[in-house]
């Protein structure tokens, strides 16, 4: 669990520093996830980060009975479940906050996890919010993709560079892939991969034709 811990962490300090750099126009700009502003998905996302903390103060159901994988099932993207998600975060951005007070609520939440997921093993099982079981190593997993996979979101809003770390997007790039190898004729580094598979990226029609010719397949966060 380790190398998670390292993404989640190195990824957080990172989206920590640009929250920093933010300006109160920026909190307002538009998304490439409507209907949210940058102020709703950063509060969407911190949220997200110091999910664990409630999780590993419940009690540890009996057995895990969800992957990361299985978690970004379709029952997580119903249009009652994606209604739930942006209502919830706008609610919790709307709240009177400036740029300051944002990024103390991300830094309270990521660094509450990392305490909480520090005094635990790494196969110690949580319930999520949808009910999944889980191990703690594979629900971390998940927020190394909500904070990695929304930063690349943030980015864009705010027009800059990606800035998604090595190691998180290792694990993101992993999990989306199964582990397999991407053919080496779309010559993806690990950050075009979530970026196209995501669709953060479209894909070419050469990139279609190798894809269909490899038989690629990799995870879909609808099901």
């Amino acid at each position: 669990m380790e190398t998670v811990r390292t993404a989640f962490r190195d990824e957080c300090v990172r989206l920590d520093g640009v929250l920093r750099t933010l300006t109160e126009a920026d909190l307002d700009r538009p998304t490439p996830c409507p209907p949210w502003a940058v102020r709703d998905l950063v509060a969407h996302v911190s949220t997200g980060a110091g999910r664990l903390v409630d999780m590993l103060a419940a009690p540890a159901p009996p057995r895990a009975e969800v992957d990361a994988a299985g978690y970004f099932g379709a029952a997580k993207f119903t249009p009652e479940v994606d209604a739930a998600r942006v209502d919830s975060a706008r609610r919790e951005a709307r709240r009177p906050a400036d740029v300051a007070a944002t990024a103390e609520a991300f830094t309270a939440a990521w660094r509450g996890t990392d305490s909480a997921v520090a005094a635990q093993p790494a196969d110690r099982v949580v319930r999520t919010r949808h009910g999944d079981a889980m191990t703690l190593s594979d629900f971390l997993v998940t927020r190394v993709v909500e904070v990695g996979v929304h930063g690349l979101d943030l980015a864009r809003a705010l027009d800059r560079r990606p800035w998604l770390t090595p190691t998180a997007a290792r694990v993101v790039a992993d999990l989306l892939t199964g582990g397999r190898p991407v053919p080496a004729r779309l010559g993806w580094d690990p950050l075009t991969v979530i970026r196209k598979t995501t669709g953060r990226l479209p894909l070419t029609e050469a990139e279609r034709a190798e894809i269909a010719t490899a038989d690629f397949r990799w995870l879909s966060f609808a099901g």
